[in-house]
């Protein structure tokens, strides 16, 4: 799957518009139009998932800098970045030490009462 970057479309298109557009140039797997979490009004680019590299290269040539409805397109093929973790940190859990704290964090332990920490529980709200 290649990710295409489809921006500068006008605000009223739909996936059907954007299908009918790139469709034309390769097989398309998903289109995913992104807008507003608030309104849900387009926010004028989407991500369109072609099936092979040719076919999005061939929408890429034929739509980047063409006019619709008033606006020129951007279309790009979306790199995929590798994730680099962070160095120093780990997704694996750091194992408890005597005191029961893990690692060397002092979290818990700021008033010296052993280091462990106990949330306080609130009622529960009725139905």
């Amino acid at each position: 799957m290649i990710k295409l970057f489809v921006g500068g479309f006008p605000l009223d298109f739909t996936e059907l518009d954007i299908a009918m557009l790139v469709g034309l140039h390769g097989d398309i797997s998903t289109i995913k139009i992104v807008r507003d979490k608030k309104t849900r009004i387009c926010k004028g680019y989407a991500f369109v998932e072609m099936v092979d590299k040719d076919g999005a290269e061939r929408a890429v040539e034929a739509l980047d800098g063409t006019e619709v409805g008033g606006r020129q397109l951007n279309v790009k093929i979306r790199e995929e970045k590798p994730v680099v973790p962070v160095r120093g940190y780990s997704s694996a859990p750091r194992p408890f030490s005597s005191d029961g704290n893990r690692g060397n964090s002092s979290f818990g332990s700021s008033n010296n009462s052993g280091g462990s920490y106990e949330k306080k529980k609130r009622p529960r709200r009725p139905l």
